[in-house]
């Protein structure tokens, strides 16, 4: 793995992603030179066209991640998803622990690391995993900035399907009037990007929303809007998420119910008030509008 010229090296974590492919976008944009991280060759060949170097490394891998990030002036850390995670979190733990050995050994002068609203939170949910990221990266000899990310809108994608056949959307979120933080990933990438090519000190936290808090209600309404038909919310009742959960091959439900009453009953939330967070920039409207073009709906 050799760079191929003077250029401060940006090595990106999660590329393939919706997040970090934005961020290796706009960094490519800027002019800098990127690294991708990716689990294969074949994962890195559209990055590679797009001039990346490419270096292969495994999350779990602490060796592999040592290369991948060694020589780097700022790397991206994104946690890959975990969603039914075991009891106390041995998975993300294990890529946690490949990673600060990693990025001890790298020494790059500084890491953006994705992190989530509510990581501050006392208790347990399925957004743990990323306390713990913060705690354990939080402790390295190295500039490190924690971007928390509200909701993403790109949740909606699991509602384009029943909006466009049903009419109806389910909603986990409750009550349906209440508002939520919510951001676009292309928002996220595009901050991310930004705090990439900053210099700081010591550690700091970013938290990020979009431009106005999004309530189910105007979920619904604003695909109604798009899809030129009525289309309602419904709430899911708390009582049949463990089923429907189970239904749909989740192994451990318990933390991402957790997750969601955490929302709904407003101990996950950003430490900082609304008007002291950063605001995005991409409206519900265009996400929603993109996510139904994917659909095949114009």
């Amino acid at each position: 793995m050799t760079n191929q010229n003077e250029r401060p090296v940006f090595a990106v974590t999660g590329i393939t992603g919706q997040v970090g492919g934005v961020v290796a976008r706009a960094l490519l944009t800027a002019g800098r030179s990127v690294r991708a991280v990716v689990r294969s060759a074949d994962k890195g060949a559209v990055w590679a066209k797009l001039g990346c170097e490419i270096a292969i490394a495994d999350m779990s891998e602490a060796n592999a991640l040592t290369m991948a990030f060694s020589g780097a002036q700022s790397v991206f850390v994104l946690l890959p998803p975990v969603f039914a995670p075991a009891p106390g979190f041995p998975e993300s733990k294990a890529v946690i622990a490949a990673l600060k050995t990693a990025l001890t050994v790298a020494k790059p002068d500084r890491i953006v690391v994705l992190s989530t609203i509510g990581a501050q939170a006392a208790r347990v949910s399925l957004l743990t995993q990323l306390q713990i990221m913060e705690q354990v990266l939080g402790e390295l000899p190295i500039p490190a900035t924690f971007l928390r990310a509200a909701w993403f809108m790109e949740n909606a994608a699991w509602d384009v399907e029943p909006a466009i056949n049903d009419g109806v959307i389910g909603s986990f979120l409750q009550p349906l009037d209440k508002p939520v933080s919510m951001v676009a990933t292309a928002d996220i990438g595009r901050v991310a990007a930004d705090l990439l090519q900053q210099e700081w000190t010591g550690r700091r936290i970013v938290e990020l929303e979009g431009p106005g808090r999004v309530t189910p209600n105007e979920i619904a309404a604003t695909f109604a809007a798009l899809l030129g038909r009525a289309v309602t919310a419904r709430a899911v009742p708390r009582e049949t998420w463990a089923a429907l959960f189970a239904s749909q091959g989740s192994g451990n439900a318990e933390p991402r119910i957790q997750m969601l009453d955490g929302f709904n009953e407003g101990w996950i939330c950003f430490e900082a008030n609304e008007r002291q967070t950063m605001k995005g920039t991409v409206p519900l409207e265009n996400v929603l509008r993109e996510l139904l073009a994917r659909y095949g709906h114009d």
